[in-house]
């Protein structure tokens, strides 16, 4: 029989989302449900609404989620009923191209649940990033199940799920950032400020803010970073190298993903320096860039895709730093709300000022 749960639904482009009653299958081969414990509210649940991302509503929202598993299907090994799991959106198949040739974060053929969540009508429900989590339960791949230490409370631990490894990794595993470095971060939401403490334990000596919003930033400081920037003071790329000795960061995180936030994080990294590009841009964005001073300043331009993470490696990790105290997950969550705030915390989003609002459950 299916399991009866509130979930939180946008039906179309721009309109607010709504609480509708969701049906949510016995898992199948290869599945598990999950007892939702806390789901962050990320940008990209905004996207969905707003159809920036599909159109394939209507959509079933939240993704950064942690909860207990509640119930196996067939062929399930890699988690057991009860165990504590943080939900992850690439689930790696280990079979595709990119698999096979040892770089699984790059995964081209990700896993999700085979059977759909419907409403109460029967209509299917296209799934925030394949999970869908504002709701007590939820029907995953069992792959998409991190399982990682219980003694992480869930409003944490659920973030690792999508912003805070994203920004992170974004440092990490794409920069790439060592001891020594400099590094620039524009845009301290969430995906930034996670960038800025993934920096700062990565051994960065210089980590650069950049951000309008001074209480972002101020928050930036108390994630590792050194020097903060507002671009209402002026140029964004003379403030950066002059915090560099005229040369630039040696690495430079777009966490905002528009065309004049890559412009500036072009502009503003080293001669051989490394531009990655983490905020999330929108199909109508478009780039103009002289294809000379793409060649002349050589370096790298890459993309970050969820950090470019593993995340039966990288969540463990995380939450173990957090149990140690050197890597501050609390200090992400602004607020808990409950699963009929959601609207709400989409228009503080665009207020600024929040990290993160979390839904408990």
């Amino acid at each position: 029989m299916p399991y009866e749960v509130q979930g939180v639904v946008t039906r179309a482009k721009g309109e607010p989302v709504t609480l509708e009653t969701v049906l949510v299958p016995d898992p199948g081969p290869g599945e598990v449900v999950v007892d939702v414990q806390a789901c962050g509210v990320c940008h990209t649940d905004l996207h969905y609404r707003e159809g920036g991302i599909g159109d394939d509503f209507p959509y079933l929202l939240g993704h950064e989620a942690a909860g207990v598993v509640s119930a196996l299907g067939e062929g399930v090994t890699n988690v057991a009923e009860g165990d504590f799991v943080v939900l992850n959106w690439r689930a790696v198949c280990g079979q595709c191209r990119a698999c096979r040739r040892g770089r699984p974060w790059y995964c081209f053929a990700t896993h999700n649940a085979s059977q759909p969540m419907t409403l109460a009508d029967g209509t299917p429900l296209s799934n925030a990033l394949g999970i869908g989590a504002f709701q007590a339960k939820t029907l995953v791949h069992s792959g998409q199940c991190t399982k990682v230490d219980p003694e992480a409370p869930a409003t944490a631990a659920g973030l690792l799920g999508c912003g805070v490894m994203a920004g992170f990794g974004a440092a990490v595993n794409t920069g790439a950032v060592t001891r020594g470095d400099s590094v620039a971060v524009i845009g301290c939401g969430g995906v930034g400020a996670a960038a800025v403490a993934g920096a700062a334990l990565a051994g960065a000596t210089t980590v650069i803010a950049v951000d309008l919003d001074p209480a972002k930033l101020e928050l930036a400081r108390g994630f590792g970073a050194t020097h903060t920037v507002d671009p209402a003071d002026g140029d964004v790329v003379e403030a950066v190298q002059a915090l560099t000795g005229g040369f630039g960061a040696d690495v430079v995180i777009d966490a905002v993903g528009r065309p004049e936030t890559y412009r500036q994080a072009f502009y503003a990294r080293d001669l051989a320096g490394t531009v990655v590009l983490v905020g999330v841009p929108t199909p109508e964005m478009t780039l103009e860039l002289p294809l000379l001073d793409v060649f002349g300043r050589g370096g790298s331009l890459k993309s970050s895709w969820y950090g470019d993470c593993l995340p039966d490696r990288d969540f463990p990790m995380l939450v173990d730093l957090y149990r140690q105290g050197r890597f501050d997950l609390d200090a992400f969550v602004t607020e808990t709300i409950g699963l009929g705030d959601v609207e709400q915390a989409f228009a503080r989003m665009k207020d600024g000022g929040v990290l993160r609002s979390v839904v408990v459950i």
